[in-house]
């Protein structure tokens, strides 16, 4: 064997390793580019979508806002329909009854006379809690007629 031939098949050797080895940590290093990839369309699916729905909510908030406006305006014509109404029957508009209720003093049951706030206790030194508190003593049940035992 010549030493000149070997010189050349450990070079076409190593050139075939190196490309071996280059294709392998090519393809490994691939797998990455590809799941980026993968990612970026996702992302961009996603914008697509969020955009859509941000669409659609803009869109259901104008018609929400059209709703509104229009439920007012009846409500403005209704108003001014009950209050003709009430002037063509001699009637008393709603907003002036209630300008001269406000005008009164209001009810308080005695004028002077304060009325207590309520107390979540007894008085004296029995309290809520007591056995006695709130019956009647012994002297006012003897008074009181007994019904007939069978």
């Amino acid at each position: 064997m010549d030493y000149g031939n070997v010189n050349w098949i450990v070079a076409i050797v190593s050139l075939l390793a190196g490309l071996g080895i280059g294709a392998f940590g090519y393809r490994m290093l691939g797998t990455s580019s590809t799941q980026l990839q993968e990612l970026r369309r996702q992302l961009a699916e996603r914008e697509r979508e969020l955009g859509v729905v941000r669409e659609g909510l803009d869109e259901h908030f104008s018609q929400v806002s059209m709703m509104v406006s229009n439920i007012q305006r009846e409500m403005r014509t209704l108003e001014h329909r009950l209050t003709e109404d009430a002037s063509t029957l001699n009637c008393e508009p709603v907003k002036s009854r209630q300008l001269k209720a406000a005008d009164q003093p209001a009810l308080t049951g005695a004028e002077s006379d304060e009325i207590p706030a309520p107390r979540d206790y007894a008085d004296g030194s029995g309290g809520t809690l007591s056995e006695d508190f709130g019956l009647k003593s012994n002297q006012d049940k003897s008074e009181l007629p007994q019904p007939p035992r069978y």
